[in-house]
């Protein structure tokens, strides 16, 4: 697996889903990555897209012809080829083939760099639309930190601290991984939200239109922790399996199907489109102490 490097940090990759599979800093001597243990969950970052979340029928519908695509898409699953490397950043590319094309109808190139900078790591996704009609996409981040990060630490100890005090509710996820149509109340005039095992016992914690725009992993009994900047998310998941101790901090340019969507890919919530020619690029940093 390839390797990325600097005085900080030691960062390995997967080309497989261009996914992260270890963040080790050198400083504070601690893994920060969940290990991906298969009794619990055996991902450790995937990337969703060209869809995040669930489509309704796991089907969307583009110019009256049905698509077929399972949970976040299928790039997780495809293999990345490395278009350049060095030291300490590297750049993964998947284009669109006969495969994609069969469950998403365009034309794309969907390039994911990794780039470290002392003890931050930014991951940027950059879709570029080479066709001459529009490009209709979702992309997120779906990174699982550990949690606990050191011996003598225990999941309560730990809480995600927003950057700004916010009102916000929990957009709940029916049995089908579908968004219900309402939300209930979970952030009352507050910067915190304490980690729970039962937190995540109903699905991930999914959060719209955040004044946030960075978050960061704390704990109560050491300095140890990550802050977590996602700039140009409009949508913020935080997951865990079931008391697996981890926690997903999930930036997204998109989110699941409504329990009442109608599947047209054109009219789902946070779609993004992309004219002819044109690039998008989203950035979300974490940095390490």
């Amino acid at each position: 697996m390839p390797v990325i490097e600097n005085d900080s940090l030691v960062v390995t990759l997967d080309p497989k889903g261009a996914e992260l599979k270890r963040i080790y800093h050198k400083g504070t001597n601690l893994d920060y990555l969940w290990n991906a243990d298969p009794a619990f969950w055996a991902k450790s970052s995937p990337i969703l897209f060209p869809i995040v979340g669930t489509l309704k029928s796991d089907t969307v519908v583009y110019e009256g012809k049905d698509y077929h695509m399972g949970r976040h898409g299928f790039a997780r699953d495809r293999e990345f080829m490395i278009e350049k490397q060095d030291k300490s950043s590297i750049v993964f590319l998947l284009v669109s083939d006969e495969d994609t094309r069969e469950k998403f109808p365009f034309e794309f190139e969907f390039r994911v760099e990794y780039r470290l900078s002392q003890s931050s790591l930014s991951v940027t996704y950059h879709v570029k639309n080479p066709d001459t009609k529009p490009l209709w996409f979702s992309v997120g981040g779906h990174p699982a930190f550990k949690v606990p990060l050191a011996q003598g630490e225990g999941y309560t100890d730990y809480y995600i601290e927003f950057e700004k005090p916010e009102t916000a509710g929990r957009w709940l996820i029916s049995k089908d991984g579908l968004i219900e149509d309402h939300s209930t109340p979970l952030l009352d005039n507050t910067n915190r939200l304490p980690l729970v095992h039962e937190l995540f016992y109903k699905d991930a914690v999914v959060l719209k239109h955040l004044e946030s725009a960075s978050v960061t992993l704390r704990n109560s009994k050491s300095t140890h922790g990550l802050r977590f900047d996602y700039p140009g998310f409009p949508f913020l998941g935080i997951w865990a399996a079931k008391d697996a101790d981890f926690v997903c901090i999930e930036p997204w340019c998109g989110i699941a199907d409504r329990v009442n969507s109608n599947q047209q890919l054109t009219e789902k919530e946070g779609i993004e489109k992309l004219e002819s020619g044109a690039d998008f690029r989203r950035t979300w940093v974490a940095t390490f102490f």
